[in-house]
């Protein structure tokens, strides 16, 4: 490293200097000497002559024009974004940038942000309605991180009437209006499945993406059924057919008769192939996992939290956050497939681009969701966070030692003879 930064040191003048022709040579002399490519040889000869004096032994790292390039956009446009992506419950670049002047309009609205205060203005808005999905995650990467904790799964067989039930595979025709959903459901066990706990029944649209998420007390048929009633009474558009895994929860003559009562188109996925349930594979892990967090709920007040939580979620998911869909493939240059997607629109934008909704119904969803205020949502979500994980996250814990607790191994003992 010293030594190609003595060879940016010694040509760098020269190169200022140098003519079209001369630049084109020096630059064939560092590549041959640095091993570095053309581009880049470049870059690090500019860059020598803006490196400040007094930096002898300095590094290339030091002068590399990355490092030392001013931020494009204001520290004032920076705090406000991390406030808007605290309301949008953290959405990446790619889903927060399209959607930047809904978020905006509707803090507005609800006056979260007030223009003149607390760093906000015509001008920061202006430059958050620029920025591009990399820059906001490059500006929201210090806030951003994973929880690499994993669930249990709580899928069982369900023989019965199995055979009798339409499969519906991956790689099948997408539909091509709402109304068909993808159901499952989620544990909150904790680390075991032992004893009664709280689950939750994920509904989510494949066009729209539209979402609904009811807790449950346990996986009994008269819970099931009341959370798949309390759907229909929810859900703004007509539901036309319900897809499910294989579990004995779905696949049962109670809910093949509620299907069959309301000429509810009633499938099934193939047993373990996720990738038949895709869509609602994901919302279980980014909807009730990353929200829901992975503690053990097993009381009367944490289902009423959940619920609670839930209503919250999917009404911030519904209005406000974008989506991605895929539309068919491409082919780079070198031959390898590609998946492309449409723009990222919130489901409520592509309920209203679908046209299954008549005027009343338009009118009545655009003044639900003018009644909404996000930064107020986002602060109730999180107190509910906090309250549930006050209640679960200490039993949890101690169940997760009960399991990990091994006797000690008595091998090598030795034992005093009567």
């Amino acid at each position: 490293m010293a030594a190609r930064f003595e060879v940016t040191k010694k040509y760098a003048a020269a190169y200022a200097a140098a003519p079209k022709k001369g630049k084109s040579q020096i630059l064939d002399q560092v590549v041959e000497v640095t091993g570095w490519n053309r581009d880049h040889a470049r870059q690090q000869l500019v860059a020598r002559l803006r490196q400040p004096p007094g930096r002898a032994s300095a590094t290339v790292a030091v002068i590399d024009r990355r490092r030392t390039k001013p931020r494009k956009y204001s520290y004032d446009a920076l705090i406000v974004l991390q406030r808007v992506w605290a309301a949008s419950g953290g959405s990446c670049g790619q889903y927060l940038a399209p959607a930047m002047t809904d978020w905006l309009d509707a803090l507005e609205t609800e006056g979260a942000l007030i223009q003149g205060e607390d760093r906000y203005s015509a001008a920061v808005r202006s430059e958050l309605e620029q920025m591009s999905a990399a820059t906001i995650d490059r500006y929201l990467a210090p806030a951003r991180a994973k929880d690499p904790i994993r669930g249990k799964t709580t899928t069982r067989p369900g023989t019965m009437l199995r055979n009798s039930i339409s499969i519906r595979k991956a790689g099948d025709e997408v539909e091509a209006e709402p109304g068909f959903f993808e159901v499952d459901t989620v544990a909150h066990c904790g680390p075991t499945l032992k004893g009664e706990f709280a689950r939750t029944v994920n509904f989510t649209d494949i066009h729209t993406g539209w979402v609904f998420t009811r807790a449950i007390r346990n996986n009994a048929a008269v819970h099931v059924l009341a959370a798949f009633d309390t759907f229909i009474e929810h859900v703004p558009f007509a539901v036309t057919g319900i897809d499910c895994d294989n579990g004995s929860e779905f696949i049962n003559h109670d809910l093949v008769g509620w299907a069959g009562q309301r000429d509810v188109f009633f499938t099934r996925s193939r047993p373990y192939k996720k990738n038949d349930q895709a869509t609602i594979e994901s919302k279980n892990n980014h909807l009730v996992r990353r929200y829901g967090f992975y503690h053990r709920y097993d009381t009367k007040l944490e289902l009423e939290l959940l619920n609670q939580l839930w209503t919250l979620v999917c009404d911030r998911l519904n209005f406000f956050t974008p989506t991605k869909k895929p539309i068919g493939w491409s082919t780079d240059t070198v031959g390898r497939r590609k998946r492309l997607y449409d723009k990222p629109s919130s489901p409520y934008q592509r309920l209203l681009a679908a046209g299954v909704l008549n005027p009343t119904q338009q009118a009545e969803l655009a003044a639900r969701k003018a009644n909404l205020r996000p930064a107020d949502m986002a602060h109730r979500i999180n107190l509910i966070q906090q309250e549930l994980t006050r209640l679960a996250a200490g039993k949890t814990r101690r169940l997760q030692d009960q399991i990990s607790w091994k006797a000690p191994d008595p091998a090598g003992l030795k034992t005093r003879a009567a």
